[in-house]
């Protein structure tokens, strides 16, 4: 895999794991889902990328409250309540005797279908829940390399086109910025909205540092990443000027310090876009600080009872 946030070491104990279709733990090997999948189909579906730290999977109620808002939106009848779902992924998790360094894929598509067709009524049954658990550490020395991002043609649209903020499994724009930028030798792709402004990275938040300042895009075209958010709420809580705006390539270029921030990896620090190098060419005070401040969130969020095996 290429320098990203996704990048980690290959472990051999997941060649073993117990995958949960549905309900039922399958080995890796027999895990599969039908060809006539809403999700193989069409990509007519959504997930969540989830954390296990410490037997706790932290903001487990956000992630499971953005998944069902997407449900609603896509008219998907999930079938189940969070609290099945939520004791579902801990069974998961006790039967593969995980308990950290683990990052789960929850997935959900509208189920099986009579033929291939894209209207839901030709759905059988009910949807198609899918969790993988997996031993996934992030890789160390991306906090040294740092990441180096393209700007790419693809944009992210608007809500009347597909709506960003829907965590679906139709991510074609998001794929081609991912080829565009490998193509042209950089780690992650740096997608802007229709109007130019900077929004956001094909798997990850952008953030940059400027005069002490953290600004991160104004959300209109991004999903609401969990950690996100976390991250602007932990810059509120500790005193840090952080705004959510619009800002263009130039004010990028200018920057201090800058990061991307998601569900595996943290934060990671961003040391050059397009050819320009930020002003800290190797990790900021900023991104160190808050790195600090994101892991005793997560160490708090994991003790909470409804993030924990009961």
């Amino acid at each position: 895999m290429a320098n990203s946030t996704h990048t980690y070491a290959p472990d051999d104990r997941n060649e073993s794991i117990l995958i949960n279709i549905n309900g039922a733990l399958i080995p890796r090997e027999q895990a599969t889902v039908s060809v006539f999948d809403s999700g193989f189909i069409l990509g007519d579906g959504i997930w969540e990328g989830l954390r296990v730290h410490n037997g706790a999977i932290p903001f487990l109620g956000r992630h499971l409250k953005r998944l069902w808002e997407g449900a609603k939106a896509l008219d998907l009848d999930m079938g189940l309540s969070q609290q099945d779902l939520t004791d579902r992924l801990f069974q998961t998790l006790e039967a593969n005797q995980m308990t950290d360094h683990v990052h789960i894929r929850l997935m959900v598509t509208r189920g099986i279908k009579s033929t291939p067709y894209q209207d839901p009524a030709v759905t059988i049954g009910g949807p198609t829940i899918v969790i993988i658990p997996e031993y996934k550490a992030p890789d160390p020395t991306l906090n040294d390399r740092g990441l180096r991002l393209y700007t790419v043609y693809t944009r992210r649209g608007y809500a009347d086109v597909q709506d960003p903020r829907i965590n679906s499994h139709s991510k074609l724009n998001c794929i081609f910025g991912c080829i565009q930028a490998a193509k042209a030798g950089y780690d992650e792709a740096l997608m802007l909205d229709p109007h130019g402004h900077v929004a956001t990275c094909n798997s990850t938040h952008f953030f940059i540092v400027r005069d002490g300042e953290v600004w991160t895009s104004s959300g209109d075209y991004c999903l609401d990443g969990i950690t996100r958010r976390n991250v602007i709420n932990v810059c509120k809580a500790n005193g840090i000027p952080v705004f959510e705006k619009n800002f263009s390539l130039m004010q990028v270029y200018g920057a201090d310090e800058a990061f991307v921030t998601g569900t595996f990896a943290g934060l990671t620090p961003v040391f050059e876009v397009d050819g320009r190098t930020m002003t800290h060419t190797q990790r900021g005070p900023m991104v160190d600080r808050l790195q600090a401040l994101y892991k005793e969130l997560v160490v708090s969020e994991s003790a909470l009872p409804e993030n924990c095996s009961s």
